[in-house]
């Protein structure tokens, strides 16, 4: 019965801390999607990674929402001892844990087809709201910054992009000195051919492969809290009457 009550309390624990970061992801997403100049003003800098390739604002929303329903039902179903809570947040974690294997299946064996995907979604978005939509430009120039790369392949990218029919030129991060790493402009065809600056996708998945210890670690220690969740949310239904 002791034991019973330890997985109880730290059960309930656990998911009120899921569910207060599912409220703060909620009030980030939603500030990013308010007013989201202010907030690349001051994370921009310090934001060189995938989120930057979709909008932030909705992805931080949708997260959000998935760690408020989790850790609700967590809470409830372990502090009123509801079966059927209990049972909505082991399912619910079990689809989150075989979509995340499923992805990364499909990340190791079909990374040229996650790529074209990619590639149809983002190089046509680039073509059409790069120097016309603010937060989409700004969100881009901060991941070329960042990641010191130029579009999502490189920058033919930004042909007939709204910056580059009003500038004929294109970003200045397609245009970087190979010696001293420094933007230089204005970034003409010429020069952006000459410079040949590698495009933000191959660089980030150098940086993942250069960190992939770390990256495997991370993505196992989630792994294994979801497997441990899983395990005693189904302990205390079983024990439940």
């Amino acid at each position: 019965m002791k034991c019973f009550s330890f997985i109880k309390t730290m059960m309930f624990l656990f998911n009120m801390i899921i569910f207060l970061c599912g409220v703060a992801l909620l009030a980030v997403g939603i500030w990013v999607s308010v007013d989201g100049s202010s907030f690349l003003k001051i994370f921009g800098p310090l934001s060189s990674n995938a989120v930057q390739f979709v909008n932030v604002g909705y992805f931080l929303i949708a997260a959000g929402v998935v760690l408020f329903v989790l850790g609700f039902l967590g809470c409830y179903g372990a502090h009123s001892e509801n079966k059927c809570a209990l049972m909505m947040f082991f399912c619910i974690l079990l689809l989150i844990f075989i979509a995340e294997i499923a992805a990364a299946v499909v990340a190791l064996v079909y990374n040229t087809m996650a790529e074209q995907f990619l590639k149809l979604i983002i190089v046509p978005a680039i073509k059409q709201d790069y120097g016309s939509q603010n937060d989409f430009t700004q969100v881009w120039n901060s991941t070329m910054e960042g990641l010191k790369c130029c579009g999502f392949n490189n920058y033919t990218d930004f042909e007939d992009s709204p910056y580059y029919q009003e500038n004929k030129a294109f970003p200045p991060f397609c245009c970087i000195n190979p010696d001293n790493g420094t933007v230089e402009g204005p970034c003409d065809l010429q020069k952006a051919k000459e410079d040949n600056v590698q495009g933000c996708f191959q660089q980030l998945l150098d940086s993942i492969r250069t960190n992939a210890i770390t990256v495997g670690g991370v993505a196992a220690g989630i792994a294994a809290l979801e497997l441990a969740a899983m395990t005693v949310s189904m302990y205390l239904y079983c024990q439940l009457k």
